[in-house]
């Protein structure tokens, strides 16, 4: 019988150099351990920023009570080669979109005076036609109007200001109105010349955690917060020893700091957990606070060595700032010449930079796209920073991950990342082309659809090529967010 046995095979000397590398199953890792490898997450984000592309254009062409909108008649006016910069309100298109928390309902804003609430479900699933009838509200404010908020306490209310107005308006969805419920406004001024007239409002901000706070950042360079509850005029001003304009502010998920970016390129951080601001909340005498840091950018963006040996570094406007909902630390920054980056909260320094081309190099005129304060927005679950293109049409998906593997961090090496096994060609930051210049853009908060507000108005859609919008497979995003 020993003849129809397989003979096996000898036993080598050193068994243990015979075992093999087997790579480490990424699937198990994550079962095991209920997180992904942050060198996956990296990899996945790579992935998916380059799966968008844009699949729907929904122009504002709305009607109010049977006849055009504003945004409609200049939408039609400049389709017929009109000049529509001769309208008394002095421009067109979408300024600002947010989603409220849940993402169930879109609200827009237009420098037509235009504020509109969508059913975002609806909007999404009717194609390249949206039925006006499920818009949830759809007025015309008669003025210009900048930015819109969602109360993240209150999933009814959403407020709009604008920076020719010293009001901030807060209405109910929940109400068939086109009034709002309540009006909010900035205390008159004194100057040397007699009564000063009212400033106008850049940008507001609802505190999570109770909604009778707001805060609103004016052009007069002070952030004012209301206690609702107590009166419609402010009950503190945080001040930034400046008459600089701030152009945008952000408080952190726990509503103790509040960051501000200002017109002359600085950023500034107040606290506002205790002391006399804390005091402040109690009462309705106006208090004026300091800010605890300030950071001018120029002078960061000096001491990254690569960037000052190619760039003449010069004070920039911040159109906007934003924090990183997937990594608290990152606040990222847009500037009025294209440029994008992150600065370290913890730190105070900058980690990550983008600069652009310049927009002369693609003979770019349109003077009206280099005025307007554009809007970037983070995707939910990955640090992408989404940023329109100030040349062209088209965003910019920017890889903004928290180490030096992303391609935009001060200290990336590209020979160092292909010793340590990283494909360079997958860590790329992504241009998707649109239809229409951006000035806004904002994700939703569990999908990562991006929503895009144009130059003329309009609504596009930039998404996951051939994803269920039903959500009957799991996406990256889910996942991930499931895990972390």
């Amino acid at each position: 019988m020993d003849k129809y046995l397989v003979p096996s095979d000898p036993s080598p000397i050193n068994p243990k150099h015979s075992k093999r590398r087997r790579s480490q199953w990424k699937r198990s890792l994550l079962e095991l351990n209920g997180k992904f490898d942050r060198k996956y997450q990296h990899d996945v984000a790579a992935l998916l920023m380059q799966s968008y592309s844009e699949v729907m254009v929904l122009p504002h062409t709305y009607h109010i009570d049977g006849a055009p909108c504003q945004a409609h008649v200049n939408w039609f006016l400049r389709g017929a080669g009109t000049d529509y910069r001769q309208n008394r309100l002095g421009g067109e298109g979408i300024s600002a979109l947010e989603f409220d928390k849940k993402g169930i309902y879109l609200a827009s804003v237009t420098k037509s005076g235009c504020l509109t609430v969508h059913d975002y479900e609806s909007l999404y699933c009717n194609g390249s036609k949206e039925d006006e009838t499920k818009q949830l509200l759809h007025i015309s404010t008669g003025q210009q109007l900048d930015v819109v908020r969602w109360n993240v306490s209150n999933q009814y209310e959403v407020a709009c200001t604008s920076m020719k107005s010293s009001e901030v308006c807060i209405f109910d969805i929940g109400y068939v109105s086109s009034e709002p419920v309540e009006v909010l406004r900035k205390r008159r001024t004194i100057s040397v010349h007699g009564y000063n007239a009212h400033k106008g409002f850049s940008d507001v901000a609802f505190c999570s955690h109770d909604d009778s706070r707001l805060l609103a950042s004016d052009v007069s360079g002070v952030i004012n917060i209301w206690d609702r509850r107590a009166s419609d005029l402010p009950c503190l001003e945080l001040a930034t020893n400046s008459s600089s304009p701030l152009n945008s502010i952000k408080l952190n998920a726990d509503d103790q700091v509040i960051f501000g970016a200002s017109k002359h390129g600085t950023i500034y951080m107040w606290d506002i957990r205790g002391g006399r601001s804390s005091a402040a909340f109690q009462n309705n005498r106006v208090v004026s606070n300091s800010p605890i840091a300030t950071v001018k950018l120029a002078s960061e963006l000096e001491r990254i060595a690569t960037l000052k040996a190619q760039s003449n570094i010069v004070l920039k406007e911040i159109h906007s700032i934003d924090i990183n909902p997937s990594c608290q630390h990152q606040l990222a920054f847009h500037l009025d010449d294209g440029w994008s980056g992150v600065l370290d909260v913890h730190s105070l320094k900058v980690t990550h930079i983008h600069c652009p081309p310049p927009p002369w190099l693609d003979d770019f005129s349109d003077l009206s796209n280099l005025r307007c304060l554009r809007k970037p927005s983070w995707l939910p679950a990955y640090p992408i920073y989404v940023v329109g293109s100030l040349s062209s049409n088209g965003l910019y998906l920017l890889d903004f991950y928290p180490d030096c593997s992303s391609p935009c961090h001060v200290d990336f090496n590209e020979e160092m990342q292909e010793l340590y096994g990283v494909k360079s060609q997958h860590k790329q930051n992504q241009f998707v082309p649109t239809t229409e210049g951006v000035t806004a853009c904002i994700a939703h908060p569990s999908s990562g659809t991006i929503l895009v507000g144009t130059e003329r108005s309009s609504l596009l859609v930039i998404s996951q090529t051939g994803n269920s919008f039903q959500g009957t497979h799991d996406s990256p995003e889910d996942n991930l967010r499931r895990t972390s």
